[in-house]
């Protein structure tokens, strides 16, 4: 179903119900995979999943089509995810390194998310970056997203995205080769 379908039903107060559980459906992996590219674990990622849509379900009404339902879901999944990490800082006193530890011990746990060792050690190298250069290279490695769509996601230049991709892909290339 398209999406212009779903806002169309969704603005019908007796198909609201139907409309968000077919947007749901059509959106909760992409969703799920992303923030779980950047929380890294299961349990995390689902419950950020639950609080994406549940922002969606309040906040979907007042959606004004300026980006595309895609880009403006993504916006909220990419804005909940940063906040959770920066949380999670604040609440343990962790510095950038020691976060990026604690999820590259659980890429080594996570059965799901262990691949051959060259995955393991891009997974581990993507850990090193900060969140924000480390949501970049995400969104265009593993999503293949048009720099201008993460320009609608991140609200940051087109320019400045291509930058950070660069410089994120410099340093995974320098951790992988070993002369991190």
């Amino acid at each position: 179903m398209e999406d212009q379908d779903i806002l169309a039903k969704f603005r019908e107060p007796a198909a609201r119900n139907v409309a968000f559980n077919q947007l749901v459906r059509k959106y909760q992996t992409k969703v799920y995979w992303h923030v779980r590219k950047m929380v890294i674990d299961h349990d995390d990622a689902d419950d950020l999943t639950q609080d994406v849509f549940v922002k969606v379900w309040k906040h979907l009404e007042n959606f004004r089509q300026d980006a595309s339902l895609y880009t403006w879901i993504y916006r909220i999944a990419t804005n909940e995810c940063l906040s959770f990490l920066a949380s999670k800082r604040r609440k343990f006193l962790l510095p950038l390194n020691d976060v990026g530890a604690e999820l590259a011990a659980k890429v080594e746990a996570d059965p799901s998310l262990a691949g051959d060792e060259i995955e393991l050690r891009l997974q581990k190298a993507i850990l090193t970056l900060p969140d924000k250069q480390r949501l970049v290279f995400n969104l265009r490695y593993y999503d293949e997203m048009p720099y201008e769509q993460m320009a609608e996601v991140t609200g940051t230049s087109v320019g400045a995205l291509k930058a950070s991709y660069h410089h994120a892909a410099k340093k995974i290339e320098l951790y992988i080769n070993g002369t991190d």
